[in-house]
């Protein structure tokens, strides 16, 4: 089975983010190079799990079987403190606007990342 870094760290109930070395931008996804200066020092860092919410829908209809059992489920873009953003699971009536702080959940074997509103 392949590891990534941020499903590895999700499994271990870390939420993490690719971060430039040279530059210090963060970024979400996992890149060979820097998006900000095009550096390919780049390292992974855990992150607070505070965010914001940006965006949020809710899905009624699954994209695939597995996700069937979890509809109605909500999802939002959030902005973390650190500065990336990425897109997960929230609680129902999470909407644009609220403070929020990244959990995992298990589904199908997985540990899938979901927002819930910060303490």
């Amino acid at each position: 089975m392949n590891t990534h870094p941020f499903t590895e760290g999700l499994a271990q109930g870390q939420l993490r983010y690719q971060y430039c070395e040279d530059c210090g931008a963060p970024q979400t996804l996992s890149r060979l190079a820097c998006t900000a200066c095009g550096s390919q020092r780049l390292a992974w860092r855990e992150a607070s799990g505070q965010g914001t919410v940006l965006a949020a829908s809710v899905v009624s209809r699954a994209p695939s079987d597995a996700f069937r059992p979890l509809v109605p489920y909500t999802l939002v873009l959030v902005e973390l403190a650190e500065g990336p953003r990425v897109v997960g699971h929230a609680l129902p009536g999470t909407g644009i606007g609220d403070r929020v702080r990244a959990g995992t959940f298990a589904h199908e074997r997985r540990s899938l990342l979901r927002f819930a509103p910060a303490a």
